[in-house]
């Protein structure tokens, strides 16, 4: 298989956080797990994975996306595992089954694009300014994504070390 560029790796993974976010929409509802704190944590994780990109995709800043994401993958695998391992203590429906399937398909998923990515290409993609957006908005065509970002200055060599994102230190509050 080809290596996937960072814009292949980020259009990839925006498809399967939009099939996480369902799993999570799904879970916040789900009255039988109200009550258990550490199952609730399932779908906070979701809510918090996929608004910690959001950022990153709104100025279009691949590199930091990617990162973000890709640093998250520890927190989607325990609750992933949890999940998987507890859900049939809740409710034995298929609901409850079947997003089970859906988490560890959307974890293998992510990992098997951040495996097949082109890590080199990602370190040499140019720091974004927080102003600039390179991604189409959730209602325009996803049949024409937009061009990567271009370098601020037009002509100044890639960054190896891209600044670091002042949202990494700042805490997502849970839903």
């Amino acid at each position: 298989m080809q290596p996937l560029s960072p814009q292949e790796a980020v259009e990839r993974l925006e498809e399967v956080l939009a099939h996480a976010w369902m799993v999570r929409t799904f879970l916040k509802h789900a009255e039988e797990i109200q009550g258990c704190p550490d199952m609730l944590a399932v779908p906070r994780t979701l809510f918090d994975t996929i608004r910690a990109v959001e950022p990153a995709r709104q100025r279009g800043d691949l590199a930091a996306y990617l990162r973000r994401l890709q640093g998250k993958l520890a927190k989607l695998r325990r609750i992933t595992q949890y999940y998987s391992e507890h859900y049939a203590r809740f409710s034995p429906h298929t609901n409850y089954a079947m997003a089970a399937l859906s988490l560890r398909g959307i974890l293998r998923a992510m990992e098997d694009i951040f495996q097949r990515l082109d890590w080199e290409a990602v370190r040499q993609l140019p720091a974004v300014p927080p102003s600039r957006s390179a991604f189409p908005s959730a209602a325009s065509s996803a049949s024409s994504p937009a061009a990567p970002p271009a370098s601020p200055s037009g002509s100044s060599p890639p960054s190896a070390n891209p600044p670091s994102d002042p949202l990494d230190s700042l805490d997502i509050p849970e839903v």
